[in-house]
């Protein structure tokens, strides 16, 4: 059974997601309502992976006999200025709480969930390295959007499940 300290800040992290999830589904609409098919795909898909890490959290609770919240989440913003720039300090603020949950279960010497933390810590590398080459490329291509529409549309045409993820709850 996972620490108790690790669970609750793990229920914590539920709601975290789901509140990610919340927000880019937000971005993409801005970028649907925009005529922007790319940027908005990209959005839509990134919550779903958002509600997918969630759903993996909870999947590790359950099969570890451990309880399970699910907390309620604020409305995201729903207006702009940059909203590349805030998904990029959103991926940045998560790596700092997967880092914290990590911390949390090697100071309870609860190895299970260090070790289901290490696939989070992997995937959040990945997180903002996109998001900062995105923020990137729409600073430079900012009257340019079908040079930004271009650029995701490559680096999302191969994109495929990572088989060493967690299973999603439900799933």
């Amino acid at each position: 059974m996972p620490a108790d300290r690790f669970v609750q800040q793990l229920n914590t992290q539920i709601g975290n997601e789901f509140a990610a999830h919340q927000q880019y589904v937000a971005c993409a609409v801005y970028y649907d309502a925009l005529t922007m098919p790319q940027m908005a795909g990209f959005f839509y898909a990134q919550a779903v992976e958002e509600r997918d890490h969630a759903m993996m959290m909870v999947k590790y609770l359950v099969d570890q006999d451990a309880e399970v919240t699910i907390p309620g989440v604020a409305a995201p913003q729903t207006t702009f200025a940059a909203p590349v720039a805030l998904a990029l300090e959103q991926e940045k603020r998560v790596t700092d709480q997967i880092n914290q949950l990590t911390r949390i279960a090697r100071e309870e010497y609860d190895f299970a969930s260090d070790q289901f933390m290490q696939w989070f810590i992997k995937e959040q590398v990945e997180e903002v390295a996109t998001m900062s080459d995105l923020l990137t490329v729409v600073k430079r291509a900012k009257n340019d959007v079908e040079a930004i529409e271009d650029y995701v549309q490559r680096e999302t045409a191969n994109d495929s499940p990572d088989p060493t993820a967690p299973t999603v709850a439900g799933a």
